[in-house]
């Protein structure tokens, strides 16, 4: 459901409407619209009711819309254009009110032109905020509107007619930059949307190519697309060769080479040559849209730090109000004001105690941080993810498919029996290899030629192999682990293996029931990146840690091009697990860098859990707490990184908006502050923790690393 909520205004109004709904049945998520006021509510029925009443109650006017009322581009630019002009007009208005009071002679009226002219900037700027200050009073609650209400009718009581003015006109303005900023690093994600085309070419029942709404298409359908066009739809290549600029869905810097049977995603570029592509998912299920989605459903999360400013913010409202109270009832007996001017120097405090710059200088750095990331095709679910990660101590990596390329090619098949049928052999283990998903598995099929035979009763026991029976046979394909387990091995077995296993090679073997019939090595290759990769995980004070089932000389022999010291090795899933929890235990903070499929349950017990090369799967996008969309290495240490600039940001946004705020406060109580300075410290640090927070959306591909440039 979409709620249009004309008078919302800034982030601090967003997280009090959040607040107001958190508590109530029935409702699973919440999607804020800034820029268009509007609020996307997933409810259920009967919750709806409640949630607009609850939304009343804080002094808004919600307006239950459809989709297709949704406000246009083009609307949304003509209600800001109008917004700017009303709000020019009232700063205008407030400008020439004091330049009345301060410059021009005493005239009669004088006084009674300065009132009229103060009363239309406030009309033309604060009606809103009075309505929701007024509600906010009526429920006690002292939130940022009640505080300006009671300031600038307070200065207005007291004479201070054109400052009342000036103050409420400044706020709006302020508020009405906050609310860009906010949508303008939201929108840095969600623009990747445009990037997907509306209409595809798409092949008709009659063989002729029309164009239509790619929302329309289906699986199965065959779409074209003329170079320089970008992809509308996720599928795979039926006919051409082409390349094509991912840099939208992983981040990769260089085009890269599609042909026949090759995936592609919506929203890429497609650069040299047409393509004919087989539509594999429609267009609100793609790899981009998920993204997108994934990234929406991060910044409406918490972090950690926002949670506590949130708490800050509650509490240091309330004390400064009383503050001002305080000042207001006691500085006229105790320091000798009068009361006017304890009345003046309490309502200075009152826009003091605005927590604007609070509560902003939190989410527009984190959703900047996840914006960032995004475009870097780092998918980081939550801010959660995002703060956490710059305190990992150690990354367990599994091997295969991800300090390795995950493309083993079968390098070597062995007979171990003398008079054996070769071809027989090559046949029964291909036969076998074909029912498995493993790397290794898909290694040894796609090396062994011939016709494959039914296999039953076929099962895959994890970390150790697969096992059928073939034309009565019981046959397995089993790791070096599982066949020493089932005392299958001789000493002459030993030595050729370990031959193999010195040279990096992953080695299979084909047994039955009396022994092993033949020996199968694969060999990966380390990617090229892994080396640096670990090399800047070291700069940045992570420990990598290679988790794998493989044996230990092939294990030892890929660190060690991989550049990794520690690992260990003959490991099965659960066991991974109980290595992820001993790290735990040992170092703290730990993540894990995996498939997202086969490691699931290490990927779970990690504090943060990398799932390496997700473009396209849904299950990787589902398992890890960090996506990453490509198999670039690279993209952990650049994650951590961002975390700790992210996470600096925070701090000097925090530290800003408390040290301007207490500065100011100082000098209230010294007699040196005004409602002017109290206004312009209230705006000004907002828009510098605004400005500090964006600076995370130009963070620069290479990043440094303790005095070296790694990129990627």
């Amino acid at each position: 459901m979409l709620i249009r909520i004309s008078a919302m205004d800034c982030a601090t109004e967003e997280a009090e409407i959040r607040q107001a709904l958190s508590g109530l049945d029935g409702i699973h998520g919440l999607r804020f619209l800034l820029a268009e006021r509007v609020l996307a509510i997933d409810a259920e029925a009967a919750a709806l009711s409640s949630a607009l009443a609850a939304i009343r109650r804080l002094g808004f006017s919600p307006e239950p819309i459809s989709p297709d009322h949704r406000p246009s581009a083009a609307q949304t630019r003509a209600e800001r254009q109008r917004e700017r002009i009303r709000l020019g007009s009232s700063l205008a208005l407030a400008i020439t009110a004091e330049l009345l009071h301060l410059v021009i002679p005493v005239f009669p009226g004088r006084e009674l032109l300065e009132i009229g002219i103060a009363i239309a900037a406030i009309a033309l700027a604060g009606l809103s905020v009075f309505r929701k200050g007024l509600a906010a009073l009526r429920q006690g609650r002292l939130n940022i509107n009640a505080l300006m209400s009671v300031a600038v009718m307070g200065a207005f009581l007291i004479g201070r007619w054109p400052e009342a003015a000036m103050v409420m006109a400044l706020y709006s303005v302020a508020e009405a930059i906050e609310a860009r900023a906010v949508d303008r690093a939201r929108q840095a994600i969600t623009s990747l949307m445009a990037m997907a085309p509306d209409e595809a070419e798409i092949l008709q029942q009659d063989h002729r190519w029309r164009r239509v709404a790619a929302s329309a298409a289906v699986i199965g359908d065959l779409v074209r697309v003329s170079p320089g066009e970008r992809l509308p739809l996720d599928g795979t290549v039926h006919s051409g060769e082409s390349t094509i600029d991912q840099a939208p869905i992983t981040g990769e810097s260089l085009p890269v080479d599609k042909s026949r049977g090759d995936e592609v995603f919506a929203g890429t570029i497609n650069q040299s040559g047409e393509l004919q592509i087989r539509v594999t998912a429609p267009a609100s299920l793609s790899t981009l849209a998920r993204i997108i989605q994934a990234v929406e459903e991060a910044q409406a999360s918490r972090a950690p730090i926002q949670r506590f400013v949130d708490r800050f913010a509650a509490r240091y409202t309330p004390a400064v109000f009383a503050v001002a109270l305080a000042v207001a009832l006691l500085a006229p007996p105790l320091l000798g004001f009068t009361p006017l001017q304890a009345i003046y120097k309490a309502l200075v405090l009152l826009v003091i105690a605005c927590p604007c710059a609070l509560v902003i200088a939190t989410p527009v750095t984190v959703v900047s941080g996840l914006a960032t990331a995004a475009r870097r095709g780092i998918v980081i679910k939550g801010g959660l993810y995002l703060e956490e990660a710059r305190k990992i101590k150690v990354l367990a990596l599994d091997k295969t498919g991800t300090i390795t390329l995950g493309k083993p090619k079968l390098v070597a098949f062995l007979f171990l029996q003398e008079g054996g049928d070769a071809a027989g052999l090559q046949q029964l283990a291909s036969s076998l290899a074909e029912r498995s998903d493993h790397p290794v598995s898909r290694a040894v099929a796609a090396g062994l030629d011939g016709e494959r035979l039914t296999v039953e009763a076929f099962e895959a026991l994890p970390g150790r192999g697969v096992r059928g029976v073939i034309a009565g046979r019981p046959l397995m394909l089993a790791n070096h682990r599982w066949v020493e387990e089932l005392g299958l091995c001789s000493s002459a077995l030993e030595a050729t293996m370990e031959a193999h296993e010195r040279l990096g090679r992953s080695i299979s073997l084909l047994a039955d029931d009396n022994g092993v019939l033949a020996m199968i090595a694969v060999a990966d290759t380390v990617r090229p990146n892994s080396a640096a990769a670990m090399e800047a995980l070291r700069a940045l004070g992570v420990i990598p840690v290679m988790l794998t089932g493989d044996n230990a000389a092939t294990a030892a022999a890929i660190a060690a091009q991989a550049g990794i010291l520690r690992v260990k090795s003959n490991l099965l899933p659960h066991e991974k697990l109980e290595a992820v929890s001993d790290l735990q235990a040992r170092y703290g903070t730990t993540s894990m860098a995996g498939d997202g499929i086969n490691d699931a349950p290490a990927l779970a017990q990690a504090d943060i859990g990398f799932a390496m090369g997700a473009a396209g799967t849904h299950i990787a996008m589902e398992a890890a707490d960090v996506v990453i969309m490509n198999d670039d290495l690279m993209r952990v240490p650049e994650t951590i990184a961002l975390s700790q600039r992210t996470f600096r940001i925070l701090r000097q946004n925090i530290a800003l908006a408390l040290g301007i705020k207490a500065l100011v406060l100082i000098l209230t109580l010294a007699g040196n502050a005004t409602m002017w300075m109290a206004v312009f410290a209230d705006m000004g640090t907002s828009l510098i923790v605004i400005a500090n927070g964006l600076r995370l959306l130009r963070m620069p591909v290479a990043v440094r690393l303790e005095g070296q440039i790694c990129s990627s």
